[in-house]
């Protein structure tokens, strides 16, 4: 039953991450790291050309503190050129080397006034200088086209509220008008600034309107939930956030506000100044570029948001998941350790720097400090989940079910968020051989996990289903779970593998075939998916063909324990009589004694 688990536990790995970004207020008493002190192990090309053909292709791949290094060169060689100072800002931006940045935006809109992007980051500058005045010049000068003029709207708007113009920043905000979007931006904006002014009525109602048309929006719930708690509505506070709660459980700036209330204490406004206004306009613009797959923009607008506000540890946490994304690993562990150590998504960052260290392959450095994490906080449930995740890709199974125990105790009694630590616990328990232990943790996975999440409910049900059909019991239930498997990824070759595979076992040859070549187009270079279209090739007579599968299985480097098998059939054959699963006379009694029972 265990032939193909490694190549099942790979199923596992699209989940990884965002389970591990799921709970705990508790932080990490870690000292930080600034992002300005990355250092940048670029060698300059000889040439002007070569540092500028090096930039644009690291530009071209959003690494943007490469760029940013080889479009500095290549500056020192020809200050002058409008083009290359454009594409140098852009990455300055990006990168986060804001002064350079705003020397390049002072040139470019002195040749070109109305070059937007450079009008912002000289209208942010000011803002942050509290030259407010100055700053709406830059920002109505660049507020060209729907997004720019939302962006400039919002930040002249915040501008006047420095000025002590509250009333005149509340008139600015009005002017977005239409979309269902722009009215939640405006009331939400509008809130905050009447807010900040001390027009308690007023932010009142625009915060109950923004909340009111946006539920489920963690910053709209955050800043409602902030301004009623401080004026002295603690439990309609507390109703916003635990309604949060139960919509997308254990988000740690939501579960800290919670304890908080609970605990009597104050809640910090959401937004206390012009600045940190301005910086939530930023960051919600770099967000909704973040999710819309426009990283470049996302980044920018970060950058910015996080230059009027260096501890918005939202932006932080976004900008770190863009550059993992982006596999710009070392720049995203700076990001992650700029997070203050007293917020309450620190542990979600460290764990972050954590996998960061793996992908960076320096698995060792992980471990350690992952292992660090566990040991300064025991009830960490991210950290013991991601030490955990990394135990079990090094195949440490009973190490890692281990950690996963301990995770799983201290989350008390599980509600659906929960489902991925039993699934990846059962797999971890399934490698270890420990299948009674592992067929328990897949079905409480299935009974947690909710049918909304699809696609990766599909993992569970095709590695369960697999592994009942691999021992010949509760087949019927077992066919069904990987036929809806295939039907929530019909395009993922391991899950379609899965279908051939149960056919193939259940004796249904000519179905195993034909499930087995889609399999291999969806994936072609698995070793073990080429080594089932063989053995069912030879079931159906087409004995070449079985060979040639076979042998470019041997080729794509499969476990130890299946290449001595398949360099056994090249020579023999599939001689083994191999009876199908189906003919067990009795395949729940099977199942039983092959269970230990």
């Amino acid at each position: 039953m265990f032939k193909r688990s490694a190549r099942l536990v790979l199923l596992a790995t699209s989940l990884s991450t965002a389970a591990l970004l799921a709970t705990g207020p508790a932080a990490a008493a870690r000292g930080t790291q600034a992002m300005e002190n990355r250092a940048e192990p670029f060698e300059p090309a000889e040439s002007i050309e070569g540092n500028y053909l090096a930039a644009v292709v690291a530009g071209a791949q959003r690494d943007t503190n490469a760029a940013a290094a080889y479009f500095r060169e290549a500056l020192r060689a020809d200050p002058r050129n409008a083009e290359l100072m454009e594409r140098a800002f852009v990455a300055f931006l990006a990168d986060g080397e804001m002064q350079e940045a705003f020397r390049a935006a002072e040139r470019l809109a002195a040749r070109d006034r109305d070059n937007g992007l450079a009008q912002l980051a000289l209208g942010v500058r000011d803002l942050k200088a509290r030259r407010y005045d100055t700053a709406r010049k830059h920002l109505m000068r660049g507020g060209r086209g729907r997004a720019a003029d939302i962006t400039a709207t919002l930040l002249s708007a915040w501008s006047y509220a420095g000025s002590g113009q509250h009333k005149r920043g509340l008139d600015t905000v009005e002017r977005l008008k239409g979309e269902s979007t722009y009215n939640i931006f405006r009331d939400y904006h509008a809130g905050l600034i009447a807010a900040v002014g001390g027009d308690r009525a007023e932010a009142e109602r625009r915060l109950k309107a923004a909340y009111d048309a946006e539920r489920t929006t963690l910053r709209v719930v955050d800043a409602y939930g902030r301004f009623a708690a401080s004026q002295g509505r603690r439990e309609a506070a507390l109703d916003a956030y635990e309604s949060f709660d139960k919509l997308l459980p254990r988000h740690p700036l939501v579960r800290d506000a919670i304890a908080l209330l609970k605990a009597g204490k104050p809640l910090a406004p959401l937004v206390g100044n012009p600045q940190q206004g301005a910086a939530e306009v930023l960051y919600g613009l770099g967000a909704a570029g973040n999710s819309q797959g426009d990283e470049l923009a996302a980044m920018i607008y970060l950058r910015l948001a996080l230059h009027l506000d260096p501890k918005h540890v939202l932006a932080m946490i976004t900008l770190g998941d863009i550059l993992e994304r982006l596999k710009q690993y070392e720049s995203a562990i700076a990001v992650y350790d700029a997070v203050p150590a007293d917020s309450p998504v620190r542990a979600n960052a460290d764990v972050q720097i954590g996998l960061a260290y793996e992908a960076l392959g320096k698995s060792d450095e992980a471990l350690k400090h992952l292992e660090g994490l566990v040991k300064a906080e025991p009830d960490n449930v991210e950290a013991l989940t991601a030490l955990g995740n990394l135990q079990r890709t090094r195949k440490n199974f009973a190490e890692s079910a281990e950690t996963y125990s301990k995770a799983i105790a201290r989350i008390g009694t599980p509600d659906r968020s929960h489902w991925t630590m039993f699934y990846f616990r059962g797999i971890a328990y399934e490698r270890a051989k420990q299948w009674p232990k592992a067929e328990a943790d897949f079905k409480k996975a299935l009974e947690l996990a909710p049918e909304s999440i699809g696609r990766d409910r599909a993992l569970v049900l095709n590695y369960l289903g697999y592994s009942w059909v691999d021992q010949g019991i509760n087949l019927d239930e077992a066919f069904q779970m990987l036929k809806r498997a295939v039907e929530l990824r019909p395009r993922d070759g391991y899950i379609v593998d899965s279908l051939g595979w149960a056919y193939y076992r259940l004796g249904r040859y000519d179905d195993a075939v034909r499930e087995l070549e889609r399999a291999i187009e969806l994936k072609p270079s698995d070793p073990t998916i080429n080594d089932h279209l063989g053995d069912a090739y030879w079931k159906v007579g087409r004995r070449l063909e079985a060979k040639f599968q076979w042998t470019h299985a041997k080729d794509l480097g499969p476990e130890p324990e299946d290449l001595v098998k398949i360099e056994k059939k090249l020579v023999e054959g599939l001689v083994e009589a191999d009876k199908p699963a189906a003919a067990e006379a009795d395949p729940d009694k099977a199942g039983k004694d092959k269970n230990g029972g």
